[in-house]
Parts: structure tokens; C-alpha cells; sequence
């Protein structure tokens, strides 16, 4: 099965179908002689412009459900369509290639690139896309400055604070306009202060760009801000009321 790419780059008009689908995934792990199901035909649909939380207990599963939502990992079963095809079944080549396109990832740690600066680390991922230096600069210039980091832009991680750090990565998988951000644990390494102000820029973004959110978080208080609760238990997801998580 062959993708092409431009059918996942972001259009202009509303869109109502689900950037993201979920549909009866099945991943069971061997542990010596055990078999622990992690996922037990969890299904869902991720709209654009809306930011869903994904709560449960460690060791549910969210961080699997993830990874195979972001096409890092493949299911025992089920499929998982991005913008309306089955991705399923693609190569390796062009999962990643689907990936660098359709989605970005934040995680709980930042994972920037040491050595180079905050400017830098939103300007490559541009680049290996294949758009010139001067424009991804301009790119990655105007979402840092969206994120309050304008007068950081040439600093190293090391020389920015952990909350700097979490919003350079946000700028990062913006970067190239993907339709589904990804996020595990966004804020989970930051103080609650902090985790707060990171929180409130992600969504700005989203509600700014029209991207869909998968956000997974312990975090109770950001999961009830946000359009959506999906609970993974038992191996499936369940929706709650954001009022009603606890």
C-alpha cells in the first residue's frame, strides 16, 4: 500500500471527519511465561482543534496506545487511520514518512539536541522536510516568540529552564504544521506552577492552529481543561465527563 504524503499535509477548510482513529487495537506483551493484555480493543476518534486527555493508572497502557497511535508501534490487531487512511499495513518507510508529515510528539522529557540552540532544534526538523534555512528560521522565530521565548532563541537546553525547555519542544512538534500532536506526559517532570504556564501554551496552539491533541497526563486538574477525557482501564477506552475525573 502506498500513502502519499500531500494527502496528510493541513487544508484550509473545516474539517469534520477524525485526523486520528483508534479502532479495536489489540497488543499483548510476554512477560517470561505470562501474557499481560495491555490493550483489549481500545477504539476512539481524535477531531481537529480539540486537545482529549488521556488518563488511567500507571502501567494501563497509555504510553503503548501512544506509540501506536504515533505508528512507533504496531498492534497485534486493530487498525489506526490518520486523516481518514489506514496506516495500518504501510512500510516502514513510509511510517515514518506519515510521521514527519501528519504528527509531532512532546514528551515528558524534552529530548532537544544538546548542542544546538533552542532556535535550532525547531529549525531542523524543517529542514529535513525540506524547507530552506531562511524560511524555517522565520518559522521556528515566530512559534518560539509565541511561546514567550523570543529573547531565548539562542540559548542552549542546558542554559534554558525546565518550563523553556517543555515550550522549545512544543515549538519543535509544531514545527512543521503536523494535523496531530502527540503528547505523553507533557508536563510531568515540571512543578505545578510551571506545568500550569507550559499547559495554558499547548493549548493555546491548538486552539490557534486547529491541530488535534492526544495528551496523555496524571495531571487531573489540566485532564478536566481539556474538550475531552478518554479513560484507558481494562484495556479499553472509555469517555468521562472532564468534571467527573478524579
Amino acid at each position: 500500500m502506498t500513502v502519499l504524503i500531500e494527502e496528510f499535509k493541513p487544508v484550509q477548510e473545516a474539517a469534520v471527519s477524525p485526523v486520528l482513529t483508534l479502532d479495536g487495537l489489540l497488543r499483548t506483551y510476554r512477560q517470561g511465561t505470562r501474557e499481560i493484555e495491555v490493550l483489549a480493543g481500545a477504539s476512539a476518534d481524535i477531531y481537529p482543534g480539540e486537545a482529549v486527555a488521556l488518563v488511567g493508572p500507571s502501567g494501563a497502557g497509555k504510553s503503548t496506545l501512544l506509540h501506536i497511535a504515533g505508528l512507533l508501534e504496531t498492534p497485534d490487531s486493530g487498525h489506526v487511520f490518520v486523516s481518514g487512511h489506514d496506516c495500518s499495513e504501510i512500510s516502514d518507510i513510509e511510517r515514518t514518512r506519515v510521521r514527519r508529515v501528519a504528527m509531532g510528539f512532546v514528551y515528558q522529557f524534552h529530548q532537544l539536541l544538546p548542542e544546538f540552540s533552542a532556535l535550532e532544534n525547531v529549525v531542523m526538523p524543517q529542514m529535513i522536510m525540506g524547507r530552506g534555512r531562511r524560511s524555517a528560521e522565520d518559522r521556528a522565530q515566530d512559534l518560539l516568540s509565541s511561546l514567550g521565548l523570543a529573547q531565548r532563541v539562542h540559548h542552549r537546553p542546558a542554559e534554558l529552564s525546565g518550563g523553556e525547555q517543555q515550550r522549545t519542544a512544543i515549538a519543535r512538534a509544531l514545527a512543521n504544521n503536523p494535523r496531530l500532536i502527540l503528547a505523553d506526559e507533557p508536563t510531568g517532570n515540571l512543578d505545578p506552577h510551571t506545568a500550569a504556564q507550559v499547559f495554558d501554551s499547548l493549548m493555546s496552539l491548538i486552539r490557534g492552529t486547529g491541530v488535534a491533541a492526544l495528551i496523555a497526563t496524571h495531571n487531573l486538574d489540566l485532564a478536566q481543561s481539556m474538550d475531552r477525557v478518554l479513560r484507558l482501564a481494562d484495556g479499553v477506552l472509555v469517555e468521562v465527563q472532564p468534571s467527573s475525573v478524579h
